[in-house]
C-alpha cells in the first residue's frame, strides 16, 4: 500500500501535500521530497502551496479556543501551549511594526521557527482577519516555495 505513494504519480502528489501540511516541516520539506520522488518541481512547488495552506483558515479561526481549552484541562498541553504562544509572540513583533509586509516576510523566510503554521498563529494572536491574513500568509508561502524550489533545482546554492 505504502509503495503506492512512492511509485505512481498521483500517490506521489498526495503525499508531497500530506507533508506539507505537517507543522515544522511544512513546505521547506514537501518541495524536496516531492521533486526526490520523481515530481516535476512546479508540480511539487504546487502540491505544496495547496498542502502548506489548508490549515491556515483552521488555524486563525480556532486556535485561540482550543489553547484556552487545552491549558484549562490538561496540564502536559497547557505548557506546550504556553511555549507555542510565546514562539508566536516573539515572531510578532515585526509584524506588529509593518503589519502585512512584515507578515508577509515572516512566512516567505523558509527558515525554522517560520512559514505558514506560525505566520497563522501570529496572525491569530493579533486578530488579523482572515481576509487579509490569508492573502497575505498565501503570497509568503509562495516566496518560500519559490526560494526552495529554486535551492531544490540547484538555481540557488547555500554552500
Amino acid at each position: 500500500m505504502l509503495d503506492w505513494f512512492y511509485t505512481t504519480f498521483p500517490g506521489q502528489i498526495i503525499a508531497t501535500l500530506f507533508v506539507s501540511l505537517l507543522p515544522f516541516i511544512e513546505l521547506r520539506g514537501a518541495i524536496p521530497i516531492g521533486v526526490a520522488f520523481g515530481l516535476h518541481p512546479l508540480i511539487a512547488f504546487t502540491a505544496s502551496i495547496i498542502g502548506n495552506m489548508i490549515p491556515v483558515p483552521f488555524i486563525i479561526l480556532f486556535i485561540r479556543r482550543i489553547f484556552r481549552f487545552l491549558k484549562r484541562h490538561s496540564r502536559f498541553w497547557g505548557n506546550i501551549v504556553l511555549k507555542m504562544e510565546d514562539k508566536a509572540h516573539n515572531k510578532s513583533e515585526i509584524v506588529l511594526k509593518y503589519r502585512s509586509i512584515g507578515l508577509c516576510i515572516l512566512v516567505a523566510v523558509p527558515l525554522p521557527g517560520t512559514g505558514a503554521w506560525t505566520g497563522a498563529l501570529v496572525a491569530a494572536f493579533l486578530d488579523m482577519p482572515l481576509r487579509e491574513a490569508i492573502p497575505t500568509i498565501l503570497l509568503g508561502v509562495i516566496i518560500a516555495g519559490v526560494i526552495v524550489t529554486a535551492i531544490t533545482c540547484g538555481v540557488i546554492t547555500i554552500f
